[in-house]
């Protein structure tokens, strides 16, 4: 063991790494050129290696086909190739010294290295698997659809599906909600055991605040942005995190995110007479109290608070420049008095068979007339109109004729549907060539704005103003 020791001493005593060589996703192999580049390594030894590699895979490949076949297709080797080293590359990044890394490579067989790095991959799967039950039993109450399906759907296909000893390389999951900060150079299991453990720090950070300021908070977002916060991929944490700065460096306590009006005055008195070095510092010392006052120790989430802080400067800074402050900062916004009611109740959707059978009969129908009374007279909500839209019952001009019966509001409605990336501005424009030109492969949508532009302009003006009058709460958007 002495000699081996010695070995390695000697080998490190050689290299000069350049650590900017190193990739995190092909992290021996740029150990092995690395190696050959800096002498640590020769040709021979480097071959050796690639040679140990080819009968680790030969083996799993007969593994894989339980011992059918000793061949598979190239794209199933190549997976099992990059699961290897995905496995190699967790227990040579242990390594803090990348030339006693390389060290090591000389001294052991690639065997050997390959199993212990299998067992690095099962134990991160461990701690992934019990991070996310800590995750799951302390999720936000919150409408947001984004985070919910990442945490219901998302993560648990990953958890069920993932495969240690031929895809451990392969992330498998469709995480739709994104963090704050977010590393995706990392591939498989550490890159979901470092989305949950920073997801883990953002909610805890979140349950700081109460349930009530939360929502309240998400709500004025919504309405300032003019979106619907419900179905918009953005991140709660940071969103909090930046309030409740805002309260602190306005007078106001940290663990309340509510702005009010005269707390924004002086938020803005104070960026527009401080250049960029002076809002820097006011802000950082904000966060330092902060941290103070919500008494957080842990130094991972005191180093993810700051270095999200410093993406909140620089929209300061900006917005103070162009006096948009009121974009950055999330203050109180009154509900507009409606002056229509939204005629599409989500309480009057009907059962799942009694849709089908409704959609059979429009089917059969001969007369457009018949359809659409049938249509009139049974299609109360909203989830049934669009289903209904959907469900290939309507051909060319029955879209019109239905189109026709709708009034203003119900017409701002499918508006909001079928425009709702254009039409966040608080002043639709339904002349713009964006709107114009919009393009869908809903067969639908594309009848619907042929049938928006067919329209006289003082139609097309009120419609936009019934969009305008429309609150995004009062809708649910599929």
């Amino acid at each position: 063991m002495d000699s081996e020791k010695n070995k390695i001493r000697a080998l490190v005593s050689q290299g000069k790494i350049n650590k900017s060589r190193l990739s995190p996703n092909r992290y021996t192999i740029s150990l092995l050129n690395e190696g050959l580049r800096t002498g640590m390594l020769n040709s021979r030894e480097v071959y050796d290696i690639q040679s140990e590699w080819m009968l680790i895979l030969k083996n799993l490949i007969r593994r894989y086909t339980r011992g059918e076949s000793s061949s598979v297709a190239s794209e199933t080797a190549e997976g099992i190739l990059a699961s290897i080293l995905y496995a190699t590359d967790a227990y040579m990044l242990r390594f803090d010294d990348p030339e006693k890394a390389i060290a090591y490579l000389k001294t052991f067989h690639i065997r050997e290295i390959y199993e212990e790095g299998v067992d690095v991959v099962r134990q991160c799967f461990e701690e992934t698997k019990q991070l996310y039950r800590e995750i799951k039993s302390n999720k936000l109450d919150v409408a947001v659809d984004a985070y919910h399906m990442t945490i219901d759907e998302s993560l648990p296909v990953f958890l069920d599906k993932y495969e240690i000893i031929f895809d451990a390389h392969n992330t498998m999951a469709s995480i739709d909600y994104p963090l704050a900060i977010d590393d995706m150079r990392i591939q498989g299991v550490f890159y979901i055991r470092q989305y949950l453990e920073r997801l883990k720090m953002e909610t805890k950070f979140c349950g700081f605040f109460s349930k009530q300021d939360l929502q309240q908070t998400l709500v004025n977002f919504g309405r300032i942005c003019g979106f619907d916060y419900r179905i918009e991929l953005f991140n709660i944490f940071q969103l909090m995190l930046n309030n409740a700065v805002f309260s602190v460096l306005s007078g106001g306590k940290a663990n309340q995110v509510h702005v009010s009006t005269c707390q924004y005055k002086r938020l803005e008195r104070l960026f527009t007479h401080l250049d960029a070095s002076r809002i820097r510092f006011a802000v950082h010392k904000a966060v330092d109290h902060l941290l103070d006052d919500l008494n957080i120790r842990n130094i991972q989430m005191a180093g993810y608070i700051n270095q999200c802080t410093n993406d909140l400067i620089q929209r300061v800074i900006n917005a103070a420049r162009h006096n948009s402050l009121q974009t950055v900062i999330i203050t109180e916004k009154e509900e507009k008095p409606k002056s229509i009611v939204v005629s599409f109740k989500e309480a009057d959707r009907m059962s799942d068979s009694r849709f089908r059978l409704l959609v059979e009969k429009i089917r059969e129908c001969q007369e457009t007339e018949d359809k659409i009374q049938l249509i009139r007279a049974n299609f109360h909500s909203l989830q049934d109109y669009i289903d209904m839209l959907n469900a290939d019952c309507l051909f060319a001009g029955e879209y019109t004729a239905l189109f026709n019966t709708f009034g203003d509001m119900e017409l701002a409605i499918l508006s909001k549907i079928v425009f709702y990336e254009e039409l966040r501005g608080d002043v639709p424009d339904f002349s713009s060539p964006i709107v114009r030109e919009k393009k869908s492969e809903a067969e639908w949508q594309m009848h619907y704005i042929q049938f928006i532009q067919s329209l006289s302009k003082g139609r097309i003006t009120s419609i936009a103003e019934s969009v305008h009058d429309i609150d995004y709460e009062e809708i649910k958007f599929y």
